[in-house]
């Protein structure tokens, strides 16, 4: 019998963090404390720029983005945001990005977990930003899903190509 297997990977659907930030967009737009603040998120190339004319409201406007991820299920964990609000003239700006793949390092954190606490006979490979793990047993492959699922990891994964 061939091994069964699935791959872990750090993915974000594109289409779905740009529908939260366009969601943000409209409620800043109609909030009332942001009346006349020149309050604003947008895309800046790969990055999303937050930008207001305080530095409460800009991460008021951080918060009202990341309640729209939470709300279109995106992990919170995914979204980068690059240290406190800086002034920049009179305006305070706030970049943050969103992180896809799974780097080399933290590839081996999952893997070490594997196999530190995962069922014997489950073998753990790094590809290129994925991890695939393989087994004989699909109810081995099952209980490494419910422990990951247990970890807390600093950053998102999900479970996809299980066969």
């Amino acid at each position: 019998m061939a091994d069964s297997s699935f791959d872990i990977v750090s993915k974000v659907e594109r289409q779905e963090v740009d529908n939260a930030l366009n969601q943000a967009v409209k409620e800043i737009s109609q909030r009332y404390d942001f009346k006349g603040t020149n309050a604003s998120i947008s895309w800046s190339g790969e990055k999303i720029l937050m930008q207001a004319n305080g530095e409460e409201r800009v991460l008021a406007i951080l918060d009202i983005f990341q309640s729209k991820l939470i709300k279109r299920g995106i992990s919170l964990k995914s979204l980068d945001v690059e240290g406190e609000p800086q002034l920049s003239g009179k305006e305070y700006k706030l970049f943050a990005s969103v992180q896809e793949g799974i780097s080399q390092e933290n590839a081996k954190k999952v893997a070490k977990a594997i196999r530190d606490e995962g069922p014997k006979g489950v073998k753990a490979q790094v590809q290129g930003d994925e991890l695939r793990v393989s087994s004989k047993s699909r109810d081995d492959l099952q209980a490494v899903q419910a422990l990951l699922k247990g970890k807390d990891f600093d950053f998102a994964i999900q479970f996809v190509n299980y066969r």
